[in-house]
Parts: C-alpha cells; sequence; structure tokens
C-alpha cells in the first residue's frame, strides 16, 4: 500500500509523506521543511494528509466503558469515539493515545485502559496539577521570605535536604538554590522557620537521637566496700558519674559505674549502644550512648549505695601490684572539680590520691609520655545565647585523669596475665624536634602545635603494645562504660571473668572495634561541626569581638594563627614580616555560619 499522501506523526508533530526511496520516506512539515526518515521512526495515522489541529473536542470518551476488547486499531478507536475516520480526528485520537489516560500504544496496536484504572490516573494527575499549583503559591511566597501553613510540605522538603536525609527539594530547584544541606539550612534560616540556634549536625551525619529501652539488671554477688570514702568528682552540672576514687591504707580503690550488670553482651541493649558508639557532648545538648534512664540508674552516686566495678592495686611508682577486681557496692560522695580544687590539699582522702598520681605522672613523663595544653574552650547554649569559657588548668581534673590513666594501664595488666581478649589502645613512638622533646613539659603553643604535627595516629588493637603518648607499655580505656561502647566492652569482658562465663574471643573483639570504628568519624564529625557552628554564632551575637592571636606556622606570606580564647586556627596573609610565637590582634570581618567558618583580619 503507497503512503504517499498520508498524515503521519513524526516526534509528536503531523507531517506529509511526499516521497519515498528505497529504505527512507521524505515527509514535509507546516513550516516548509522537510526530512528523509526510516518507517520506524513515524506513525501511519490517516491515508489523507489534511492541515490539522490540536483543538479537539467532541469525543465520546463514555462508549469506551461498553467496550471488551483489549485493543482496536487507530482507525477503529477513531469511529467509535468521533463517528468518521477524517484526518482531524485521527490526529485528535493519536494525540489521546499520547496522553495515554483512556488508551496506550503497544506496537501497532493501542490498548484500552479498564475503567479502574483510568480513575487511579485522573485521581493522580488531579493531585499532580494541585502540587504543582501549591508549588508555585509556595515559590511566591519564598521569593518574599514568607511563608504559610499550605506551603509546610515543600518547606518540610527543604528540611530534609538540610539534614542531608534528601538529596532534592523542588521548591529549592525552582528557586534556582543548589540543593546542599548547606544551602537549605540557610534558606530555612532565612524564612526564620530554623532558628539560628538549630543544631542539624547530629541528624546530617545520621547519628541516633535519645530513645528509651525497658532496662533488667542481673543479679550478682558482691564485694562491700561500703566502708571507703568513695569520691566522684565531675563537672557541676553533670548527672552520669560513671568513676569514683579510694585509698585504703597503701592500697588504691578505682571504681567504675557498674553499667555491664545491665548491658550484657549481645544484648538488645548492646547492639543498641553498638549503634551509637559514644556519647555526644554538644554545647546545646547530650546524646547518649545508652538509654538516659539506664544512665541515672547506673551513676555513681544517684543511690545510697552505688553498684560498681572496683579495680584495687598497689602502686610503687612504676610497678602496679597486687592486682584485685571485684564487683561491688560502694557509698559515694559527689564533688564538683571546682570544690574538689579548693580542698585538694586539705581532704586527707584527696591529698593521699592526688600524691599518688603526682607520682604517677612523674613515671610517664620520665618514659616519655607527651602532653599537649593547646588551648581548649567549652561551648555552651544557654537559652537564646552562645557562652565560650576557657578550660582552665584544674590540679582536681588532673588527679582524675590521672587515676583514669592508672585505671587503663592496671585493666591491661590484668587482662594480659589472665589472657582475657581486649580492645588495647596503642600509639608508636612520634617524630619530635630536639627543642620540643627538651621542653616537653613546657611547650608553648606555637610548640605545642609542631608536636602535635609529630605524633603518629592511635589504634586500637587487640594485641598489646606500647602507648608512646602515655608513657605505658599497655592500656585500655576502660573508665567510661556510659560513654563510649569500647569501654563498655572491657567491662563486659571484665563482668564474664569474674562470674566464671565465657569472654569474647581476639575475633570477636576485633569484630566490635571495626563496627565501632566504622561509626565513631561521623560521631565526631557531629561534634566537631556542631561546635564550629556555636562559635561561629557567639562571634555573631558578639559581633564586636577582638582577641589575641598566636602565629604558629608560617608558609611565605601566610600565617597559620591560633586563636586561644576560641581555640580557633585561621589563616591570614600579611605583607609585612612575621614570625612563629608572634601574637597579633584580631577582628572579625565576616562570618558564614553554614559553612561554619570566620574570616579575620589583623587590626
Amino acid at each position: 500500500m503507497s503512503i504517499i499522501g498520508a498524515l503521519v506523526a513524526y516526534k509528536g508533530k503531523p507531517a506529509k509523506v511526499v516521497a519515498s526511496t528505497t529504505h527512507k520516506y521524505e515527509v514535509s512539515f507546516s513550516d516548509g521543511s522537510s526530512q528523509k526518515v526510516r518507517e520506524k521512526d513515524f506513525r501511519y495515522i490517516h491515508p489523507e494528509f489534511s492541515n490539522v489541529s490540536d483543538q479537539c473536542s467532541n469525543a465520546d470518551i463514555s462508549i469506551l466503558n461498553d467496550l471488551h476488547e483489549e485493543s482496536l486499531s487507530l482507525q477503529e478507536i477513531t469511529e467509535w469515539i468521533f463517528d468518521d475516520f477524517t484526518s482531524q480526528n485521527a490526529w485528535c485520537a493519536y494525540l489521546m493515545s499520547e496522553d495515554g489516560l483512556y488508551f496506550y500504544w503497544s506496537k501497532d496496536a493501542l490498548m484500552l485502559r479498564p475503567i479502574e484504572q483510568v480513575k487511579i490516573i485522573q485521581t493522580q494527575r488531579n493531585e499532580k496539577a494541585l502540587a504543582a499549583a501549591s508549588l508555585e503559591r509556595c515559590i511566591v511566597n519564598l521569593n518574599n521570605n514568607v511563608f504559610d501553613n499550605d506551603d509546610i510540605v515543600w518547606i518540610n522538603e527543604i528540611e530534609q535536604v538540610a539534614l542531608n536525609q534528601s538529596k532534592h527539594s523542588k521548591a529549592m530547584s525552582a528557586l534556582s538554590i543548589e540543593n546542599t544541606p548547606e544551602k537549605a539550612h540557610e534558606l530555612l534560616v532565612k524564612l526564620k522557620y530554623w532558628s539560628e540556634l538549630m543544631n542539624p549536625y547530629p541528624q546530617r551525619h545520621k547519628v541516633y537521637l535519645d530513645e528509651e529501652v525497658k532496662v533488667k539488671s542481673k543479679e550478682f554477688s558482691r564485694k562491700d566496700l561500703t566502708h571507703l570514702t568513695s569520691i566522684a568528682i565531675d563537672n557541676s552540672d553533670s548527672s552520669d558519674a560513671d568513676d569514683a576514687i579510694s585509698i585504703d591504707g597503701d592500697k588504691l580503690w578505682i571504681h567504675i559505674a557498674d553499667v555491664a550488670s545491665y548491658v550484657d553482651i549481645d544484648s538488645e541493649l548492646d547492639i543498641f549502644a553498638q549503634k551509637r558508639a559514644s556519647n555526644l557532648y554538644l554545647p546545646d545538648q547530650i546524646l547518649h550512648m545508652l538509654p538516659p534512664e539506664l544512665s541515672s540508674f547506673c551513676s555513681l552516686g544517684s543511690s545510697k549505695i552505688s553498684d560498681a566495678i572496683s579495680i584495687g592495686l598497689r602502686l610503687d611508682s612504676s610497678e602496679i601490684s597486687d592486682i584485685e577486681i571485684h564487683l561491688s557496692e560502694i557509698k559515694v560522695t559527689n564533688m564538683s572539680y571546682e570544690y574538689a580544687d579548693k580542698v585538694i590539699n586539705e581532704n586527707d582522702v584527696l591529698s593521699k590520691l592526688n600524691d599518688i598520681a603526682s607520682s604517677h605522672k612523674s613515671f610517664r613523663n620520665d618514659n616519655g609520655s607527651i602532653k599537649l595544653n593547646l588551648p581548649n574552650v567549652d561551648v555552651k547554649v544557654k537559652g537564646q545565647k552562645v557562652f565560650i569559657s576557657p578550660q582552665e588548668d584544674s590540679n582536681s581534673r588532673d588527679l582524675v585523669a590521672e587515676m583514669m590513666v592508672i585505671a587503663g594501664r592496671t585493666i591491661a595488666q590484668f587482662a594480659v596475665e589472665n589472657d582475657i581478649s581486649m580492645p588495647y589502645l596503642t600509639q608508636e613512638a612520634g617524630s619530635f624536634s630536639e627543642d620540643v622533646v627538651d621542653n616537653i613539659q613546657n611547650l608553648t603553643i606555637a610548640k605545642a602545635f609542631e608536636a602535635s604535627r609529630g605524633f603518629k595516629r592511635s589504634k586500637v588493637t587487640v594485641k598489646p603494645s606500647i602507648h608512646s603518648g602515655l608513657g605505658l607499655s599497655a592500656y585500655t580505656r576502660v573508665t567510661s562504660p556510659m560513654r563510649r561502647y569500647l569501654d563498655l566492652l572491657v567491662q563486659q569482658q571484665l563482668v564474664r571473668f569474674l562470674s566464671n562465663q565465657p569472654t569474647l574471643d581476639d575475633n570477636a573483639v576485633k569484630d566490635r572495634i571495626k563496627v565501632i570504628n566504622s561509626l565513631l568519624p561521623k560521631v565526631n564529625k557531629a561534634i566537631r561541626q556542631s561546635i564550629e557552628h556555636y562559635k561561629c554564632l557567639y562571634l555573631k551575637q558578639n559581633n564586636s569581638w577582638e582577641g589575641e592571636g598566636v602565629i604558629v606556622e608560617v608558609n611565605g606570606e601566610k600565617a597559620l594563627i591560633n586563636i586561644p580564647s576560641l581555640a580557633m586556627m585561621t589563616q591570614i596573609k600579611f605583607k609585612s614580616k612575621i614570625n612563629i610565637e608572634d601574637k597579633v590582634k584580631l577582628k572579625v570581618i565576616s562570618i558564614n555560619l553554614f559553612e561554619r567558618s570566620v574570616n579575620f583580619k589583623p587590626l
């Protein structure tokens, strides 16, 4: 059959077949242009071409409901719904087939849709049209920096992008705003849907929020150590005391909150804690590794008698001996660092403990330990304001820190002697300049920064080895089972050993180390970025801030500067000669809250 002169559809446009060759047909269009195309690239519509219009009416769609055939030709459908098979009617039927509501092409036949399917598609199209109209109204509002209740569905989409839980927002795309968490965050603050105080970083890094889980404890026989004066020293606003210290003659006791009695290996709570890896101490909130209810149960001093795991030892400067470890009961006196600092030389127990800590610290110093006193600050949100305060040197903080090191050293020694698999924290010897080594206990900020570059990365491994930074031959962290999963794992292993239950082997401990190592980067990133956010906000709230920086590194005209009062680093280009250790007065010239960046300039 010759189709010369026929009406065809090519790329959705009407065309007339005007000539043919062996393999192609020439078709012409209403604008006078023509093109040679293959037969499979166009669809035959009607044997007679006429100028057709996309304006269609008078179609009787209801008649399709009475048809029982599954498929029809274009001519048959045209005759059913328009009565006459004219070029115009055939073109209108073709347009309806392309729309696909009532029928659609399957090769060269048109398939009729069931009535119910047509209704579903029509409903979906109506909803889509309403959504498009809603989005259009929302965009008008957002361009004027306002929104109303009808816009919330689109605002929620933007919020999902800001929290890194979606990669796309229709509203942001319509506004030609890049679909990034930072840009979404900025838009939400601009709209005042989010306050500048809003902290998106835990959710952005998919850190689990607090949940309540039912808590059950196991009953163990316990050693009565309630006769000891057991002191738990912590921040004044802390409610999670997980360690306490005592002395009994020449025997030192370090007590750790007994969390493992509630959180057994592979229990529901253990999996819960593994997923979180660590507490997050943020300026605006604390996100707990374990359910907050459990923390209150386990916290030392939260009741008259506290359950603990108590580590007893004798310490002769370099040697630890006579180790005993018990599931215990203790009476705890809670004390703030501020109060402990006032009474550390008057309180008999604290004074003796302080002497032991100082002696052990001297032993570690002789063994090559390095502690960098780089400036650090506490960042807190109170009400609508951000506060930054320096972390001052504190005798009681040093005392507690040293006791925790002793506990970690003791448990490592006990685990090696009793062949208990543990996650040991190790660190190879670093590489430091002679100047740093000679002044290791009294480093300036610049020298401490230089030394920080010389440390080897610490590792967690099942093989006990040196921790050069601490000056110890073996060490494991054990004193924060409520706050760090690997500390909890150490405690679980101890409780199992003490109660004659099978402990995990090296491979099982390695598997848990891998899980925690995979989670800690996002936890640490959420903490770091939260602090950076609130430091930026602090500077916005205190826009006349001026302060001093110390040059810690020089590279040509550029200097890296540490700002002690903010515990921040910044890089500035200088025209004049500069030297390491120089002090520079600084002021803020710009802040980007959403990129968490601050630009400073010298005064």
